[in-house]
């Protein structure tokens, strides 16, 4: 199992911008689908964007592309999500979670699917 500890999250105001990390452990991260969720007040906890460990390539929900950027540092292993322009209904705690490439054979990424998560992180923007 990969262990998973989020940072970066905190206040900032519309239209600024920041940038969380995961930082993971445990284990090879070589065949895994990396993951951002979010849960916003009150709201149930939703898809944000992926990450294909081993090439780099990413997803987006709709939402926030063209905003938000994920990204990895492989020699690190961690993964960290840029966020910028931000908006009032970005305001949740973000999660990152981590998943066996195994389980995702298409491209929606299905958050029962992940095996390991961190605790979150909350990110609040003000208006």
């Amino acid at each position: 199992q990969v262990h998973l500890v989020e940072s970066g999250g905190g206040v900032v105001q519309a239209g600024g911008s920041l940038r969380l990390s995961c930082a993971a452990s445990g284990r090879t991260l070589d065949d895994h689908i990396m993951a951002w969720f979010r849960r916003t007040p009150g709201g149930q906890r939703a898809f944000v964007a992926a990450l294909i460990w081993p090439t780099s390539r990413s997803y987006y929900e709709e939402s926030v592309k063209g905003r938000f950027i994920v990204s990895r540092d492989n020699a690190e292993n961690t993964m960290y999500l840029q966020m910028n322009s931000l908006k009032p209904e970005d305001t949740a705690v973000y999660y990152c979670a981590a998943g066996d490439r195994r389980d995702f054979p298409g491209t929606v990424f299905y958050q029962g699917n992940f095996r390991s998560w961190g605790q979150g992180t909350q990110v609040t923007v003000s208006s």
